[in-house]
């Protein structure tokens, strides 16, 4: 079983990818390739999905690569291959982002990416450091996490779902912020779960050993 860590210039990729590794030596779950190969990407058993920045960015510089894009349809979609998008690569899951100006998603889970709006104007944006994770919704990469979790985020826009039961779960920063969503084969964290230790790799583990 190969899981493929797409690279397009937009990932914490060095950390993504020990943090796999490491999980996948203990699993025996097989080789952890990063690569921007898109026959290599259309193959993959598992296709993680990192990004760094702002989504605009992000959208254009995966587009960026011809045949990449259609190679991780073809794995998630075509295929039904168990596919993980973490920070942007989550947003790119969405319908479209708000920042900047209007950019299309991947429309893979419907929803709006727009700014974090914390209740208490004393909190600053971005969301940046360790906060709890509240489960909505059971799933099989959560199993194992114990009530608070915490995971690592850094960003300043959330996704907004069309439907809320698509959002496995979210930490609190006066008001909810979705932290994991999640339909048929597909998995996002607005998190970083390779920098979350032990809640990250459990995570981790768990993509790894998921038969959706």
């Amino acid at each position: 079983m190969t899981t493929v860590i797409v690279d397009y210039e937009s990932g914490n990729l060095h950390s993504a990818e020990k943090a796999f590794q490491k999980m996948a030596a203990e699993t025996g779950a097989g080789p952890v390739i990063v690569t921007a190969d898109p026959d290599t990407v259309a193959r993959a058993e598992r296709v993680v999905l990192p990004g760094d920045g702002a989504f605009p960015a992000c959208r254009a510089a995966l587009f960026g690569h011809s045949g990449l894009f259609e190679a991780i349809e073809a794995a998630v979609l075509g295929r039904g291959r168990p596919f993980l998008g973490i920070c942007i690569g989550m947003q790119m899951m969405a319908t479209r982002g708000l920042e900047y100006r209007e950019t299309p998603g991947f429309d893979w889970i419907p929803g709006t990416v727009g700014r974090i709006a914390p209740a208490d104007p004393a909190l600053k944006v971005p969301h940046m450091g360790w906060n709890e994770l509240v489960i909505d919704r059971p799933h099989p990469v959560l199993e194992g996490l114990r009530p608070g979790a915490h995971a690592y985020f850094v960003h300043s826009y959330q996704v907004a779902l069309d439907d809320p039961a698509a959002r496995t779960a979210h930490a609190d920063y006066a008001g909810p912020v979705t932290a994991i969503i999640a339909r048929d084969t597909m998995l996002g964290t607005q998190f970083h779960p390779e920098k979350s230790h032990a809640t990250g790799l459990t995570l981790i583990r768990n993509f790894l050993e998921w038969r959706p």
